[in-house]
């Protein structure tokens, strides 16, 4: 930790701070909506802001990839016109848990690949984050510490960790080192500070502990052997396929492409909508085949494209363990108890094997 790159606000001073956001840009921050929902919304005061939260009813990404997102607009009067449509606005996101970030991640690596989401890379570069640690489980639906996602590492431009008297604040990129001179409100972190967030994050190793009886290493053994696991049958009977899990999944990016035209049918837009794996619709193709009918074919996809098929193309898991598939299931279908029984059924085919 370079101790340079590190700064202190004290708590008395984090209304302040976020008032003196809402004064530089607009400002995005989680709000309590009741019933211990939350939300990311644009706020115009600090009270408005919770920063104890559980994960938002649908993560930030929605900033990055609009749930409606026009693409063209089209005019054919006289002759053809066809205008692209980028839609963007500078904004600070304040508040974002590291699982969130974790999401972001995931999102920027698919989006950038070729072909290139422009509309997607063109809103990030005017999107600041300003990142907030968890120090505790978010409730028991997160599994966070089995994917690595509960600590800080990249993908943010402020992280703000909660310490005993003050926030300790790491500036991660030019914009938190140009917010960090904007509001005026730091002092610079000493030896002492520094110390007490390496000692938080070693307690950090003993409350998060590896909520799946496995180790994410396993996870590419694991989903070779379960391709024809039982456990997707039994998933067939309780899910509904509503496509609640995708809708607030925060590295789901799947969409579908629709065109409205105006009253003289001579002008419209094209535009994207948010879509699920999980809908009947998404897997059929021409001549009304459906090469995923079973609600277990769909289950299986779901799960395989969070733990296997990413891991042979970017390397990397993505699940970012923030709960929000298992919390808002109408069928109580709960992602660790789906891990932990793909496990147990998979050694138990290994014993047989042996014996």
């Amino acid at each position: 930790m370079k101790i340079e790159q590190y700064r202190i606000l004290e708590k008395s001073k984090i209304e302040d701070f976020i008032d003196s956001l809402i004064s530089i840009s607009k400002v995005v921050a989680p709000v309590y909506k009741g019933f211990k929902n939350y939300a990311f919304q644009k706020i115009k005061s600090s009270e408005e802001v919770s920063l104890k939260y559980i994960p938002t009813i649908i993560p930030p990404k929605k900033y990055f990839m609009p749930q409606r997102e026009t693409l063209l607009k089209f005019d054919i009067k006289e002759d053809l016109k066809i205008e692209p449509v980028v839609e963007y606005e500078n904004l600070i996101l304040f508040g974002v848990h590291t699982c969130d970030i974790a999401g972001i991640k995931c999102l920027n690596m698919v989006l950038s690949d070729n072909p290139k989401d422009t509309g997607y890379l063109i809103r990030k570069k005017h999107i600041t984050i300003i990142g907030l640690e968890c120090n505790d489980y978010c409730d028991e639906y997160a599994s966070c510490a089995f994917v690595g996602a509960h600590m800080p590492t990249t993908g943010y431009d402020l992280m703000f960790t909660e310490l005993s008297e003050y926030f300790i604040v790491h500036i991660h990129s030019s914009k938190g080192s140009d917010i960090v001179e904007k509001t005026d409100l730091f002092k610079p972190a000493e030896a002492v500070h520094i110390e007490e967030l390496k000692a938080l994050r070693n307690n950090k190793l003993k409350i998060f502990n590896n909520e799946v009886p496995t180790e994410r290493r396993y996870l590419p053994d694991l989903f070779d052997r379960s391709f024809n696991a039982s456990v997707w049958k039994e998933l067939e009977q309780k899910c509904l396929s509503c496509g609640n899990c995708t809708a607030v999944c925060p590295t789901c990016y799947c969409f579908d492409i629709k065109e409205e035209v105006d009253l003289t049918l001579k002008a419209g837009e094209r535009y994207r909508v948010w879509f699920s794996c999980q809908l009947d619709p998404f897997a059929k193709v021409a001549g009304g085949i459906d090469f995923r009918r079973e609600r277990s074919a769909r289950q299986r996809h779901r799960f395989y494209r969070k733990f296997r098929y990413h891991i042979d193309r970017y390397g990397m898991v993505f699940c970012t363990g923030c709960g929000r598939c298992s919390r808002t299931c109408m069928a109580k279908i709960n992602l660790k108890e789906v891990l932990t029984s793909l496990i147990k059924e998979s050694e138990a085919k290994i014993w047989r094997k042996w014996l």
